[in-house]
């Protein structure tokens, strides 16, 4: 044949086996720059499988040690904690209570794992009796009011032994009132995970089902990013850079990879994504259904979120990962 470079070039040479292909492999998956969400709720030797999360559930203290233990055996070496409180109010107080249900899982968590990374969602949809992230005035959210019970929210996460907190609200200025509250507070180490850019999704909604915060009027578009924008995206990541963030996420994740990449390529910060439960579901449903393997259809859609640029990546595979890897 005599086409130019043919047939002195061939591809396909290094992907003739698979230990080549691993040897010459761009972007691998490493269990440390994993997260595995989980969600705790009150009672005692609870478990309450969630239909809409396949392998994830809702569990009281006591036994969210015991799937902890069985996470850190496998190599997990970070978890995200999202609470179910007892009782729901109005400003969503359970969220900042020192005994909250949170808060007694950090201080259980704490004493077992020294080792383990614990971050924890600030938000109030999980604890208002609305659902909404905020303080409802009417029908509306008031932005500056909810800052202020998201800033007593961190701290009191900190206070309780939180690595790590991660709010994921969408309120303006929150990061800047978090850090000023936690520096006030003696924990000026406590780093900022913040949701920079977190759109108002449809994927999100096998993840209302465990948290139970379903908004009770209305939706969170008034807060929640615009799906159609990028450049608003940055922004909101740029004030967060500018009000003290130390890392930024990406939420969803899959239908927003361009947007991760925008993120990556602006900012020097760690950039994380959320590989949230609708993207979860889908794979788990299609696989049960027989349409794909799981296994494979899970690995190539993370290796999708690192290559598009997340240093870290939350996601409901991340025990599955573990026993694959």
């Amino acid at each position: 044949m005599s086409t130019a470079g043919f047939p002195a070039t061939r591809l396909r040479r290094l992907r003739r086996t698979s230990r080549l292909r691993s040897l010459v492999r761009e972007t691998r998956l490493d269990l440390g720059d994993f997260v595995m969400p989980l969600f705790v709720c009150p009672g005692d030797g609870v478990v309450h499988p969630l239909e809409g999360l396949p392998g994830i559930g809702q569990r009281s203290v006591d036994a969210l040690v015991d799937e902890t233990e069985k996470l850190v055996a496998l190599g997990v070496s970070a978890v995200l904690l999202f609470g179910i409180p007892e009782e729901k109010d109005e400003e969503g107080s359970g969220a900042y209570d020192e005994d909250g249900i949170v808060q007694r899982a950090l201080r259980e968590l704490r004493a077992r794992f020294p080792e383990l990374v614990l971050a924890t969602d600030v938000c109030l949809c999980e604890y208002t009796s609305h659902g909404h992230c905020g303080v409802v005035h009417g029908d509306e959210i008031d932005n500056d009011a909810s800052v202020e019970l998201l800033a007593r929210t961190a701290v009191s996460h900190a206070e309780a032994g939180a690595d790590t907190v991660c709010p994921s609200d969408m309120m303006d200025g929150r990061v800047g009132a978090i850090r000023a509250a936690l520096d006030d507070s003696g924990f000026e180490q406590i780093p900022i995970v913040s949701y920079a850019a977190k759109y108002a999704s449809a994927f999100y909604g096998p993840f209302r089902e465990a948290a139970e915060s379903t908004p009770a009027f209305g939706d969170r578009r008034g807060y929640q990013l615009d799906p159609a924008n990028v450049r608003e995206a940055l922004r909101e990541c740029e004030l967060d850079v500018q009000e003290g963030a130390d890392a930024l996420i990406v939420k969803p994740a899959l239908p927003y990879l361009d947007v991760l990449r925008a993120v990556r390529e602006r900012f020097e910060l760690p950039v994380g994504a959320y590989n949230v439960s609708g993207e979860y579901a889908m794979l788990k449903a299609a696989a049960q259904a027989g349409w794909l393997d799981e296994r494979q259809a899970a690995l190539e859609s993370l290796t999708a979120i690192k290559r598009a640029g997340a240093d870290f990546i939350v996601s409901y595979w991340t025990k599955e990962l573990a026993e694959w890897l």
